[in-house]
């Protein structure tokens, strides 16, 4: 009797001293997923209406968090101003923007616990003005060099890309420089969507490039940059 009352005592024993090490940490919170794809207006899209109904996919969570979205519409690819932006706990929105004008949206999922996704890609689209008959191409879009990247390269072939709703054809001035902003035309009309220029060594390079259509529309990129060691 006295040897199972030790060994009972021994067992209470070991168990009173390993309880604390079935502790588990709590679970680190995390991020929804990113929205994708976007729905509507889709991509480089001529709306015949300036009251757009925005659409997009639902995010999940992987902590199953209550999720809202913000919709974000700006003039400006870089999103440097927004022109309007909601948070709504649907997959859609309703909103009346300027007619005549090139619009970017995008989408980010947030969480209950604060933490965002990631933005979703961003799709452009134009809205239809009074009697237009043509429409500004769309601005151009950097493709390559990436943007503030530094180059070891003696040369380097600089990509861009650019629609049109009309689907008139484009043609391009390329302006290539070493100081801010660009005034060395290296592209005039041409209608490739790439130039290859030659570098020299620890430079900062900053180029521009302005879209043409054959009604004589035209739209400005943004100014890019990057560096070489």
């Amino acid at each position: 009797m006295k040897k199972i009352s030790l060994l009972i005592i021994i067992g209470a024993l070991i168990v009173a001293c390993s309880g604390g090490d079935d502790t588990v940490a709590p679970k680190e919170n995390q991020a929804p997923i990113v929205v994708d794809p976007l729905i509507y207006p889709t991509n480089n899209l001529l709306c015949t209406t300036n009251i757009i109904d925005f659409e997009w996919s639902a995010s999940t969570d992987p902590d199953g968090d209550t999720i809202n979205y913000l919709l974000e519409v700006s003039q400006d690819n870089q999103f440097a101003s927004i022109d309007q932006f909601f948070t709504v706990n649907t997959t859609s929105k309703s909103v009346t923007l300027e007619k005549n004008t090139v619009y970017y949206w995008r989408v980010q999922a947030k969480d209950s616990q604060g933490l965002a996704s990631e933005y979703s890609n961003t799709f452009q689209f134009y809205t239809e003005g009074e009697g237009e008959i043509n429409h500004l191409p769309f601005t151009p879009q950097i493709v390559a060099p990436e943007l503030n990247s530094m180059l070891s390269e003696a040369s380097i072939n600089l990509q861009w890309d650019c629609t049109d709703v009309d689907n008139d054809p484009l043609v391009y001035d390329v302006y290539f420089d070493n100081v801010y902003p660009p005034v060395n035309k290296v592209g005039n009309n041409q209608k490739d969507k790439s130039l290859n220029v030659n570098l020299s060594a620890a430079t900062n390079y900053y180029w521009q490039v302005i879209a043409k259509d054959s009604k004589g529309g035209e739209s400005i990129s943004q100014i890019w940059s990057f560096s070489t060691n």
